[in-house]
């Protein structure tokens, strides 16, 4: 797409030559001949760089520069400065100009200065994109589902995340609190700034500190250099502490001390670092019973814990499942390159009567697994793991009768014959109407 480009002065002899140049170049052009006209022009159109005149008839051109910001705070602008003005050239840029010429250099520097500055402009506009792109990936409406407990716990997160308030999410492993705790950041004021993650359990307890606050050069052996932590990383953003439950009575206390006064000491270092850091923690463990039991420190469990937050296990909203396994069909069939056109209906059923010990991410691997196997586009209860059909499991204890172990058969002759109907019914030695009728019985036409 071509860059527009803007030029603002009231020398209709030089605007015109700039205009000619920037045209030659291929680039789209507008002009005024003074700041009015250019701040009208910059409402209607995407403008990528402003080239002004420092000193216009209706505006001083430094202050022009502010109200370009305000009305377009990506675009580029490149000041035009008389000779002997050239400290007005430095005075804008240090208000946010990208660059000055002085005016008499224009054949052969404006050229290379506007492809700089346009360059800078589209850098801007990509890193814009992306930044919505992930704020977009991680908000409230990502975490699919639409089960009263999981609205309830959308709700109550979403009315946290506006605040700084420290977060603690409970619940089982695979759940989505990781996926909670980014929608919270990015829902954040702080949406803008880091979000880091370290996992207490994936680390040991040896290196957790120094992962943490990071240290001074000379602080042990081997610490050759200085280290910034998580925490000095994580400055004014949000750090996502993972497994809290695991982490190491002696780091509690430290990081206690880091909640309370948002300052530490770095091993090896005889003064304080101050952080602005939001904290959410996440457990799956019942960190009062570990309380009681001497594990985890209870200031440090009321410190965190301002507002605690229950995520569902699925087996809980078992009426989400059809939903986020159609959302992982899609994902995986599109990441495979399979287009997966027919889903029995007993596919649906057997997932929704598992209790999926493993959450989310045991459906995520379920469906990755059924799509791998998939053949002819279709995807049938046959496809998934045997552990679905077990007895024991008490919702579906009494499932497996002749009329399943039928349909079961049937399916796997169809996937066998790449859903041809007339061979099917042949390898089945039934007729093709009658195959028909058992198809509609069970649900699979």
């Amino acid at each position: 797409m071509k860059e527009s480009i803007l030029i603002i002065d009231d020398e209709n002899e030089l605007r015109n030559l700039i205009v000619k140049l920037l045209k030659l170049e291929d680039y789209i052009t507008y002009d005024a001949e003074n700041g009015a006209s250019g701040l009208n022009l910059l409402k209607k159109d995407d403008i990528s760089v402003v080239i002004t005149d420092v000193k216009l008839p209706d505006v001083d051109g430094i202050d022009l520069i502010t109200r370009i910001k305000e009305t377009n705070p990506l675009c580029e602008i490149i000041v035009l400065t008389a000779y002997g003005t050239i400290e007005d050239g430095v005075r804008a840029i240090k208000e946010g100009a990208f660059d000055y010429i002085t005016k008499g250099d224009e054949d052969n520097k404006i050229i290379p200065l506007v492809k700089r500055a346009v360059e800078k402009y589209q850098l801007k506009k990509r890193i814009e994109l992306l930044e919505k792109s992930v704020a977009q990936k991680f908000n409230f409406d990502s975490i699919s589902g639409s089960s009263t407990i999981i609205n309830n716990a959308k709700i109550l997160a979403s009315k946290v995340a506006i605040t700084d308030t420290p977060v603690l999410l409970l619940g089982e492993t695979g759940t989505g609190k990781e996926l909670f705790a980014q929608a919270i950041h990015y829902s954040s004021n702080r949406k803008d700034k880091p979000f880091l993650t370290i996992n207490c359990s994936a680390i040991p307890k040896e290196l957790l500190e120094s992962e943490m606050f990071g240290y001074k050069a000379g602080a042990f052996t081997g610490a050759v250099k200085n280290k910034k932590g998580l925490f000095e990383e994580a400055n004014s953003g949000t750090l996502f502490l993972d497994e809290i439950g695991e982490l190491d009575i002696s780091l509690q206390a430290k990081l206690l001390r880091v909640l309370e006064t948002n300052d530490f000491i770095k091993p090896g270092d005889t003064k304080s670092t101050q952080v602005d850091v939001r904290i959410i923690a996440a457990t799956n463990r019942n960190l009062e019973k570990e309380i009681k039991e001497g594990i985890f420190r209870s200031d440090l469990f009321y410190r965190i814990s301002v507002m605690k937050i229950e995520i569902p296990s699925l087996r809980e909203r078992r009426e989400d499942i059809s939903q986020l396994a159609a959302f992982f069909i899609d994902f995986f069939s599109k990441k495979m390159n399979k287009k997966i056109g027919k889903i029995a209906g007993s596919f649906y059923e057997r997932l929704k009567q598992y209790d999926f010990p493993g959450n989310i991410r045991e459906l995520r691997n379920v469906i990755e697994r059924s799509i791998i196997l998939s053949e002819g586009g279709f995807l049938g209860d046959n496809l998934l793991p045997h552990e679905f059909f077990l007895e024991s499991n008490k919702e579906n204890a009494n499932s497996l009768k002749l009329e399943d172990i039928e349909k079961q058969h049937i399916i796997s002759v169809l996937e066998k014959t790449s859903n041809n109907k007339t061979k099917a019914a042949e390898a089945l030695g039934i007729g093709l109407t009658t195959l028909y009728r058992k198809l509609q019985t069970y649900g699979l036409e």
